[in-house]
């Protein structure tokens, strides 16, 4: 079986590092030569808008899937009449506008944040007047990694936020006082099969994903149970196959959707080795139509991002249960440029994580 792969950063990268093993081949696309993936197979360089490059791309694929959300969907409509697409099309539209995915969330009776769109001034204003402040501004497309976004604390705050965002469409969403952010990482195949990873704990600094603790501790089973049923729910809806990730706020027991990824995710990297069967396999086995693997945990898992640059490939690997991700990029400021994940059982996590996040910072 051959995959194409619309993008082909880190994470198509690790997808195909998980499928090669199964014997499955692959394709990438992206605009930018030199991609991450592009060392484990064949990359074709052109823009998302190039019908005669795709229609190359296309050629001989079995199933077409993406590593992020921004794809033009025109170029998804495109290249379905060549080959399967997964995850479906309804998926990539509702997570590309934050207004059309909170409504999405909300009409099937997944707790969101207070939210509403805003294309004016005036808007900005009467919508924090109903809202309240804080709030949240934020771009409707294209925001990641704590871009296009701004915390609005107090009235003003409003007209800054406005002047760096306001050239965008916007909308701006209550500000959730959480006590922790939760993710949940399920997978969906062909034959409708739902398994879901154990909900994880994220920690984020400037905007970014640090570090995910996994499994998340002190997780009930209501709690467990409470995040796959709206999650069980979105997959349903939009008859979704592969890894669709969502994440949340708890407050009080209660958990708020913050988010939705309809790909392998960031959360989830920590599956490689901490999990039976990585996120990465399992959307392969989903969407090639295969038995989905178990998603059960080994260990316990810290999940470190690394900003900027790479620690130390001698020092990391000298540490107990670590392994190191170097996703090939080059050095830049709050640019992800690899991951290190620390496995074991929980005292020994403890025993060596000081070590590992005086490395990482």
């Amino acid at each position: 079986m051959k995959i194409g792969v619309l993008g082909a950063g880190q994470l198509g990268r690790m997808l195909a590092l998980a499928g090669v093993p199964l014997g499955l081949q692959f394709r990438f696309y992206d605009p930018a030569p030199d991609s991450p993936a592009s060392e484990i197979a064949e990359q074709v360089v052109a823009n998302y808008n190039d019908w005669d490059a795709l229609t190359r791309f296309a050629e001989g694929l079995d199933v077409i899937t993406y590593e992020f959300e921004n794809i033009p969907v025109e170029t998804v409509t495109f290249l379905e009449q060549f080959a399967s697409m997964f995850p479906p099309l309804d998926a990539l539209r509702a997570s590309q506008d934050r207004l059309t995915e909170k409504r999405t969330l909300l009409t099937l009776g997944i707790p969101t944040p207070h939210f509403d769109a805003v294309e004016s001034w005036t808007e900005l204003e009467e919508t924090a007047l109903r809202i309240g402040l804080p709030a949240v501004l934020k771009t409707r497309r294209f925001g990641y990694d704590g871009k296009g976004q701004a915390v609005l604390r107090t009235q003003e705050d409003l007209q800054g936020a406005w002047q760096t965002l306001g050239g965008s469409p916007l909308i701006l969403e209550g500000f959730i006082s959480f006590e922790r952010e939760l993710s949940l990482i399920g997978v969906r195949g062909r034959d409708s099969d739902t398994r879901f990873y154990p909900l994880v704990e994220n920690h984020h600094r400037e905007g970014i994903l640090r570090l995910t603790v996994a499994p998340a501790p002190n997780v009930t089973a209501e709690l467990q149970t409470q995040a796959e049923r709206h999650l069980n729910t979105l997959m349903q809806t939009l008859n979704y196959v592969g890894v669709l990730t969502l994440e949340f706020f708890e407050q009080n027991g209660r958990l708020i959707a913050n988010e939705m990824a309809p790909r392998v995710h960031n959360s989830g990297h920590w599956t490689i080795e901490g999990a039976e069967t990585s996120q990465f396999e399992n959307h392969l086995r989903a969407i090639g139509g295969f038995p989905l693997g178990s998603i059960r945990p080994r260990n316990a898992s810290l999940m470190y991002n690394c900003i900027g640059e790479m620690p130390e490939r001698d020092v990391v690997l000298a540490v107990p249960g670590a392994h190191l991700h170097d996703y090939g990029k080059l050095p830049r400021p709050k640019r992800k440029v690899g991951h290190l994940t620390l496995c074991g059982f929980p005292e020994e996590l403890e025993r060596h994580r000081t070590t590992v996040e005086e490395l990482i910072t």
